[in-house]
């Protein structure tokens, strides 16, 4: 393995055991044990790294969230179903990955600062909008992409919504159950009135 791979392995290790803004640039080189100035030579800035580490991570852990989806639901279960399973998983996900998801957060308080951090997040925002219509609508965003593109945002904005209240106040945050109740109830005043 060269030191690009242990590097990015290492970066992961150090977002999980230290978060995004306590992680330097020397606790990346020990975890990955390659020498210090391979951070620079293969990503350019420990940020890069980082973010890269962090986009990658928040890549996996999204395909583990929306993997059940490829699993038939129940006979007689449909997309209400398969979104309140969903959010279940995502809540049950703020405890088993909670340390990403603090470190998800810490970057986008970087990026208020840093053009090129936020570039990075951005652009990764707008891969994931597409993605996610398909895996949880079967949107194809070629087909209409308008379409996929709001679906799509809704479901980002209402994962980032849901993790941040995990994350802040366990205790009172909603359920995959509440969550679907709480749309269902949105969706029936949006027809109302149409």
């Amino acid at each position: 393995m060269g030191h690009r791979e242990q590097l990015m392995i290492g970066a992961k290790r150090c977002l999980q055991e230290r978060g995004y803004a306590r992680t330097t640039s020397r606790d990346i080189a020990a975890a990955a044990n390659a020498p210090l100035g391979t951070i620079n030579y293969h990503y350019g800035s420990k940020e890069e790294l980082l973010n890269a580490a962090l986009l990658e991570s928040l890549d996996e852990w999204g395909e583990r969230i929306t993997a059940a989806r490829s699993a038939r639901p129940a006979s007689g279960a449909g997309t209400a179903d398969r979104l309140e399973s969903m959010w279940s998983r995502i809540v049950d996900s703020v405890a088993s990955d909670r340390p990403l998801l603090v470190a998800a957060t810490e970057s986008q308080a970087q990026a208020e600062r840093s053009a090129e951090i936020r570039q990075q997040i951005a652009d990764a925002q707008e891969r994931s909008r597409p993605q996610l219509a398909a895996a949880l609508h079967g949107l194809d965003a070629e087909a209409d992409e308008e379409t996929a593109r709001a679906v799509g945002s809704v479901h980002m904005a209402l994962v980032a919504g849901l993790t941040q209240q995990w994350l802040i106040d366990p205790e009172r945050a909603p359920s995959g159950r509440e969550l679907a109740v709480g749309l269902r109830a949105i969706a029936r005043s949006l027809e109302s009135d149409g």
